[in-house]
């Protein structure tokens, strides 16, 4: 049997390592995992409770238009119910972008270190893809402009763009909407809006009323803690959503997802909490990055790309075996490792593994 000849040779998307695996492989008893952007201080009360409620109806399918999460988000984000479309992450809108709209040899346009799911599922559907550098680690919105052509389908733009965790502001990013042809779909990816402090930072959802051929991307998996529940969600034109309605799987969220990010939604002091300690960890961390040398990128998300001057995958394993799981590996960034924002207190233990580490290598080297 041969699959179709454009996926033999694509990579299967890599994880953070999970805390089990390196506790048993290394013997560890405490593991602190800063590698896949998850929330340190778990999930809202109200979410975990309304999930919990949910196992006595496990036997049932969930709804699959999952109209009372629908409805509740819709009130809160200020947009009609048919602006909305729900998946098993934002990454499962990426999937149905990609299934909707490319076509072999259609164009796409995407940052050259961005979230590589744009990447793999436009190969999926054999389609062309443009990439272009990052300037100063942002997304360069003027040459992704000058890339578009008749054959350009979709242009991704991460903002808070992952792994650098810049932003592109909210003058630049309405510049370029101003100036991308009707016929493309731009699609801007806000998983980490939440975290967001900065005044310049741009709310996608203003620009929709503007944009028909604008689509937002956010998750219940990044600051309202959710991310074993599997659930994110797209907004857009009616039309666009339509579409990519037609090619969702049936039954695509769980009834506990879906009730658990019903009762988030309402839990507005869980969110402005961790909104908060996240902005005094990348404080601490940048400071401390500071301190050591290091050069970063400013961070907006809940994450921070640090140079720590030597090959990533060596500084990596060694934190590993001090019980600090990163995330290293960036092809344009060889030398730089991802860190998730932890609490102060898995902060400080990074900090102090880092430390260490960098003095064996000094003293080895």
């Amino acid at each position: 049997m041969q699959p179709k000849s454009n996926i033999v040779h694509l990579p299967v998307y890599q994880p953070g390592k999970p805390i089990e695996d390196v506790k048993r492989e290394l013997g560890l008893t405490e593991v602190i995992k800063l590698a896949s952007n998850e929330n340190p201080f778990g999930c809202s009360e109200l979410a975990k409770a309304a999930a919990i409620k949910e196992l006595d109806q496990v036997h049932l399918y969930p709804d699959g238009g999952s109209v009372e999460l629908g409805a509740e988000l819709a009130r809160a984000l200020g947009v009609n119910t048919d602006q909305l479309i729900f998946g098993t992450g934002s990454s499962d809108i990426i999937l149905m972008l990609a299934r909707a709209f490319l076509a072999p040899g259609d164009e796409t346009i995407m940052a050259d270190e961005t979230f590589s799911q744009y990447k793999h599922n436009a190969e999926v559907e054999n389609a062309r893809i443009i990439e272009v550098p990052l300037k100063e680690g942002k997304h360069d919105l003027p040459a992704m402009l000058a890339k578009i052509t008749e054959r350009t389908k979709i242009v991704w733009v991460c903002n808070p763009n992952n792994p650098t965790g810049t932003i592109v502001t909210k003058p630049e990013l309405s510049a370029f909407l101003s100036q991308v042809p009707k016929h493309v779909l731009v699609v801007l990816d806000e998983a980490y809006c939440e975290f967001v402090v900065d005044p310049e930072y741009p709310d996608g959802l203003e620009l929709l009323s503007e944009h028909r051929n604008l689509v937002l991307l956010r998750t219940f998996s990044k600051i309202y803690g959710l991310s074993s529940m599997r659930i994110g969600y797209g907004v857009g034109h009616p039309d666009v959503i339509r579409f990519i309605n037609q090619v969702r799987e049936p039954f695509n969220t769980s009834r506990m997802a879906q009730a658990a990010a019903k009762a988030a939604i309402g839990d507005k002091a869980f969110v402005e909490r961790c909104r908060q300690e996240n902005a005094a960890g990348i404080a601490y961390l940048s400071d401390r990055f500071e301190k050591l040398g290091l050069p970063y990128f400013p961070a907006h998300g809940n994450f921070i790309l640090v140079d720590v001057k030597r090959p990533s995958t060596e500084v990596f394993d060694a934190l590993l075996r001090k019980g600090i799981i990163t995330r290293p590996r960036w092809t344009y960034y060889p030398t730089y490792i991802r860190v998730s924002i932890g609490t102060q207190e898995q902060n400080e233990k990074f900090i102090a593994a880092l430390e260490q580490v960098l003095q064996e290598s000094a003293v080895h080297g």
